[in-house]
């Protein structure tokens, strides 16, 4: 059975197979995020982001994060920087979980209030509404299909009308003319 590679700082192994999955100590996890230790130990006693591959058992135990388990609080870290509220961010995960989908499967997008995800079919879901569809245009596609579409149609090109040629060659014509000349 071979043994894991030696440790970097911050991250744990447990003396496991390779195969075994890698763990990291909430200090270095909270640093590599950009959180308080305090923050990162009320988002996993809440349950918010909790380590998945060791919680704390009693006193002077460790909790281990795995690299999903990092994804996940960075994603939680970014949605709080867009001022949603962690009951707002919570409430989003959990309709991800509750739909079966991974973070890795949607791109999420927030205007800070609410939090939508885009899966691979390009589907706009708003996420505080149970998941309900949001219409959405990407203006890319839509502007590609219309240059072909209006490619087709006859155009012409717009001409300026000299106001005089219309009005006849009075005073007032013969003064706007001299002062279009200068």
């Amino acid at each position: 059975m071979a043994k894991a590679s030696t440790p970097r700082q911050g991250q744990f192994t447990l003396d496991l197979p390779e195969d075994e999955r890698l763990g990291y100590r909430g200090p270095a996890v909270s640093d590599i995020v950009g959180i308080s230790y305090r923050q990162l130990d009320y988002w996993a006693r809440t349950g918010l982001v909790s380590p998945s591959v060791r919680k704390a058992e009693g006193s002077g135990s460790q909790r281990l994060y795995s690299f999903e388990d990092i994804v996940r609080l960075r994603v939680v870290k970014r949605l709080l920087d867009t001022g949603l509220t962690l009951e707002r961010i919570r409430a989003s995960l959990e309709e991800l979980g509750r739909q079966g989908r991974a973070l890795s499967d949607v791109t999420l997008a927030s205007d800070g209030r609410t939090v939508y995800a885009i899966d691979d079919d390009r589907q706009l879901l708003d996420l505080l509404k149970r998941g309900q569809g949001v219409f959405a245009i990407a203006l890319d596609p839509l502007v590609d299909e219309l240059r072909g579409e209006v490619s087709v149609l006859p155009s012409m090109r717009g001409v300026a009308i000299e106001a005089d040629a219309v009005e006849g060659s009075g005073e007032v014509d013969r003064e706007s003319r001299a002062a279009r000349a200068v």
